[in-house]
């Protein structure tokens, strides 16, 4: 997941394809649908969800006529765990670097002094 990481970032740096992501979290829907309830056309929302079906995020499927898209849990998840690992790393690193700022050191005075 790690070396995915920048390149499913970018898909969702877009903003419509962030929204159609929270769409299709909500439930199933088909680009027309999508393009219903979005502010771009049904061509646009279709190249949208094609760069999140190459990252991984969403799969399509034929229900008869038409074909819906869903946001694929799984990759979802993994990818919080992964932006969650990192934050936790950042953490860690920033209490290490403010016990060390504040450790008294052979550079300080005493009260005294």
């Amino acid at each position: 997941m790690t070396a995915a990481l920048p390149v499913i970032c970018a898909a969702l740096g877009d903003p419509t394809r962030w929204e159609i992501l929270t769409r299709l979290g909500e439930g199933p829907m088909s680009a027309s649908a999508l393009a219903r309830v979005l502010p771009v056309s049904r061509q646009a929302i279709g190249k949208h969800l094609e760069v999140l079906r190459e990252v991984g995020l969403v799969e399509s499927e034929q229900r008869g006529r038409e074909v819906v898209h869903l946001a694929v849990g799984a990759r979802l998840g993994a990818l919080a765990r992964e932006l969650d690992r990192i934050g936790r790393s950042w953490e860690t690193r920033l209490l290490r670097i403010k016990e060390v700022a504040e450790r008294p050191g052979p550079h300080t005075r005493g009260a005294s002094g």
